[in-house]
Parts: C-alpha cells; sequence; structure tokens
C-alpha cells in the first residue's frame, strides 16, 4: 500500500514559518497595483523569463556540476528516488513508496510506475542501478560517495531496490535524494541533460540563456508553465535594468536597494538564501596562517552594521559554517563570538607580529551584487583597525578558475551552500585534504572530530560532534563568518505559487 513519506530531515529543518524561508513579504512600495504591470497581471502567463546572474556549468552532468546556481537551476530537470520540499520533508519522487526499518539499516525504494525519461524512455530497474553505480564512481561530492560506499548490502527483487547500510546513518535519504536517476547508455548529460523532473531541456546559448520546457509526460502534477527562458545576465545593473522594465518575469537574490529602486509594480517576496556568507581566508597567505591575525579581522568586522548598511538589517548573523534552516546543528552564540572591537584587532595583529596593520586583497564575484556591497563594507570597517583590503571585482568564470579552481587569492566574500540536506556537505570542505578546500585550511583536531561524527552510530553523539566542528572553526577563525543572507525576489503579479526551499533550489513547477 502505498504511504507518502514524510520523514522529517535527520537535521531537523525548522519550520519555514520559524526559518524565514517560508511566508511571502510585499516589500512597502512593490504592490502589484502601483502601474505599470496592471495590465499584464490579468494575463495568463504560460511562458516567462527568468533573470539569472551566471552561467551555468560547463558540464550540465548532475555527478559533474558543483556550481550553486547550477543546481539551484537543474532542480527542475532531475529527481532522485525521493526528493526535498519546500517544507524540509522527503517525498516520494522516482520511487512511488519508501520503507525505512525502525533500527534505521534498511532503505527500501519501490520504482514508480510509468516514469517516463525526457528523451521519451522508460524508467527501469536497470536505470536506477546505473545512476548509483555511476554516482558512486564519478561524483564530485565525496560524502556522498563515501555514504554509497558504506552501503554492506544491495538487493533488488522486482521493481524494489533495498540498500542495507553497515551502521545507521541519518544522511542516508539525502544522499539518495541526490542521487538523480539518469538514463543508462545516454552520452549526452554535459549537454543536453536528460532527467525525470517537471521541466525537460530545450537550449543553451552559452552566456546567453537556458531554455527549459514543461515535461507534458512528467508522473505527478504537470506545470502550468510550458515554457521557461533563464536569462543570463553577469552584470547586476543589466539584470536590475531588465527586471524593472518588465523583460524579466521573476528574479531571485535581489539586494535591499535594488528592491527599494523597484518601480514596475512586481511583488517582492523575502525569504533566506540558506548560505554562509563570509570574508573566505586563503591561509596560504603568509598573515593568514596565523590564528590571531584571522581573530583580528573577526574583531574588526561590525556584522550588524554591515547588515544594517547593505539589508536594512534583514538577514541571520552566523559565526561558522552553518545556517539556520540546519536547527539540529545550527549555534546562534557563536554569531556573537567575536564583538566588534577595533582595539582588540589592533592588538591581535600586533601580537601576531604586524603593529603597522596588514593589506591584501579581496576577491569578489562581480556578479553577485549582495557580495560586493559586502565586500565595500567590510574594507572600510576594516580600515579602522588599520587593515587596508582593496576590492577586486572579477567575472564569474574568473572566480571560478582563479578562486575555486587554483586557489589564487587572498580573500574573497562569497556565499557556500548545501549541496544536499546534510550538515556534511557544509563542514566535509573544511577537512584538510578536501578538494574544496579553497582557503587550506590545516587543523587536525577539526579533521579527527568531523571523522568521529561520520562514524558515530547515536544521533546525540554525532550531532554534539558536529556542534564541535563549528566550535573548532569560530575558534580558530578559520574564516570570517557573516550572515545567511535574506533573499528577496521579485515577481511578475500573473503569477502565483513560488515557494522558498531550506536549501538552494529554485522550483518552478509550482508556479501558475
Amino acid at each position: 500500500m502505498k504511504r507518502i513519506l514524510a520523514v522529517f530531515l535527520a537535521v531537523t529543518m525548522l519550520a519555514c514559518s520559524l526559518s524565514g524561508c517560508g511566508g511571502a513579504t510585499t516589500k512597502p512600495g512593490t504592490s502589484s497595483d502601483e502601474t505599470s504591470s496592471s495590465d499584464v497581471a490579468t494575463t495568463a502567463k504560460k511562458e516567462i523569463f527568468v533573470g539569472i546572474a551566471q552561467d551555468l556549468d560547463d558540464s550540465l552532468d548532475p555527478f559533474q556540476s558543483s556550481d550553486a546556481g547550477t543546481r539551484e537551476v537543474m532542480f527542475n530537470v532531475f529527481e532522485g528516488l525521493v526528493k526535498p520540499d519546500a517544507d524540509g520533508n522527503f517525498v516520494e519522487a522516482v520511487a512511488s513508496d519508501v520503507e525505512v526499518s525502525e533500527d534505521g539499516l534498511t532503505y527500501a525504494f519501490t520504482l514508480r510506475d510509468g516514469v517516463v525519461f525526457h528523451n521519451g524512455e522508460p524508467c527501469t530497474m536497470d536505470d536506477v542501478l546505473y545512476s548509483f553505480d555511476t554516482c558512486a564512481a564519478t561524483s564530485v561530492y565525496k560524502h556522498v560517495v563515501e555514504a554509497l560506499s558504506s552501503v554492506q548490502e544491495r538487493t533488488v527483487e522486482g521493481n524494489t531496490i533495498t540498500f542495507r547500510l553497515k551502521e545507521p546513518n541519518s544522511d542516508f535519504l539525502s544522499v539518495i535524494a541526490s542521487v538523480f536517476i539518469l538514463p543508462e547508455g545516454y552520452g549526452d548529460q554535459a549537454t543536453a541533460p536528460v532527467g525525470t523532473g517537471p521541466f525537460r531541456f530545450v537550449s543553451r546559448s552559452v552566456q546567453q540563456n537556458f531554455v527549459l520546457e514543461q515535461n507534458a509526460d512528467y508522473y505527478g502534477t504537470v506545470p502550468a508553465l510550458e515554457k521557461v527562458t533563464f536569462k543570463i545576465y553577469e552584470d547586476s545593473n543589466a539584470l536590475f535594468t531588465a527586471l524593472n522594465s518588465g523583460a524579466l518575469d521573476l528574479v531571485g537574490h535581489l539586494t535591499v536597494d535594488q528592491v527599494n529602486n523597484l518601480t514596475n509594480g512586481y511583488q517582492v517576496l523575502e525569504g533566506t538564501m540558506n548560505l554562509v556568507q563570509g570574508m573566505y581566508l586563503n591561509q596560504n597567505f603568509a598573515p593568514f596562517a596565523n590564528e590571531k591575525v584571522r581573530q583580528a579581522l573577526c574583531y574588526a568586522v561590525d556584522k550588524d552594521a554591515m547588515m544594517a548598511l547593505t539589508a536594512d538589517g534583514h538577514g541571520t548573523k552566523l559565526g561558522s559554517s552553518m545556517y539556520p534552516s540546519f536547527s539540529k546543528y545550527f549555534e546562534a552564540d557563536l554569531a556573537d563570538a567575536y564583538p566588534h572591537d577595533a582595539e582588540r584587532a589592533k592588538q591581535l595583529l600586533a601580537e601576531a607580529g604586524y603593529p603597522d596593520g596588514i593589506s591584501f586583497t579581496i576577491k569578489v564575484p562581480s556578479n553577485y551584487q549582495p557580495h560586493v556591497d559586502t565586500a565595500v563594507v567590510l574594507a572600510e570597517q576594516l580600515s579602522a583597525a588599520g587593515i587596508n583590503a582593496k576590492i577586486e571585482q572579477i567575472d564569474w568564470n574568473t572566480w571560478l578558475t582563479e578562486v575555486y579552481g587554483n586557489r589564487e587569492f587572498e580573500a574573497t566574500v562569497v556565499g557556500f551552500d548545501a549541496s544536499i540536506l546534510s550538515p556534511t556537505a557544509l563542514l566535509s570542505r573544511w577537512v584538510s585534504d578536501s578538494s574544496k578546500n579553497l582557503i587550506n585550511y590545516n587543523n587536525p583536531e577539526y579533521d579527527q572530530t568531523y571523522a568521529a561524527a561520520q562514524s558515530a552510530a547515536d544521533d546525540e553523539e554525532r550531532t554534539e560532534l558536529y556542534k564541535q566542528c563549528l566550535r573548532i572553526l569560530s575558534d580558530t577563525a578559520a574564516n570570517v563568518y557573516l550572515q545567511d543572507l535574506a533573499d528577496f525576489v521579485a515577481i511578475n503579479p500573473a503569477l502565483e505559487g513560488y515557494q522558498f526551499y531550506p536549501m538552494y533550489v529554485m522550483d518552478l513547477s509550482t508556479l501558475h
């Protein structure tokens, strides 16, 4: 008998009403009765244009793409056996039924009848097996690969696949959700992706647009929208101009200034970005190898003032690599571990051997205005403590290559999200040998604590160890942690149904 899977995430996400990711808020001055969009509000829309601030990854293969912006869009194309919903639950997707044993060791998934890939081929158990094997062999997400390798036994009986774990893993449903089911033998995922989601890939013009269309064969509720064109604007001013002119129907991740200057009558919804914005410090740069220098930077920054100047106080202060939606692990008190104190910052710099202060460059992606605005305020605040921070704006592809790929930077202001709804997605990158450890953080205590959390069978013990990881990052000032940004989304008043998720995705299937 089919049952709806209402398993709350192991991370016990806050209800959206608590975390700020649920209700829609119309910002002052942007109600739909103001002027220029009144006519379009009465017209049923079947095709929309969405503005995004960056191009997608070169490879659209879901097991090869690590870019948050790409995952945000491709959430509409790919699905796993289960998928997250807007409330932070896992619901059946390609699987029609899920059974989890009481001891947490056995997970059984029954393949849904009638699932068809975007290329018209039926989804079979062979495709499911192929997808798990391919993900385990090629995924860029180490924690997913490790979780799949910990499966003691995998069996198939009819249309049911069963995983028997060596030990309980409260993140396993998150892992299952991140293994997207792909057609076996299809070789063009990188350029012409095929999944089972509510929208199918149509075309891509690099640095121009990305087009999806309604999947009329979708097993679930077929989207009301027939076509979605994502238009790429790596210049934030051009993006806002297109939005305000009405050329775009939806744009997310706006700044408060942009919201306040919007005059086209669009509704503005407020949620949270579900990411950890910070000033990330490359510890191969000599001054940042010194813990006292990093702590000095933390004291020199006034988070409250920064948030007031950049977002009218919207957002949530952070003090480590975890954001509030992960309520089970989030440590709110760490946000105030380094109260603003410019004199204390100067003292620490002197103790570290820099009595005259330090100079460094902050590389920031120019297409993300919230990060640019934050960097500008930080540079001003740091100057009061004798710290000279120069801002260098670079385009997104350059940031990916120089900063993220080659680690050719001193500091950068960006935000990191969770690729899956698991604390490991945020914490694994700071393990010393992680390929994603762009700051070259090397702390044996952190490595050991994280490894202990990964192997802990008891959920309470594992939770405490993850919290200890957060405290280590804070105590050692691994980075200058700032905030989980407020997420402002401007939307054409002809559209309804937009939902915020407890992760960095844009679900267009609910829009009508």
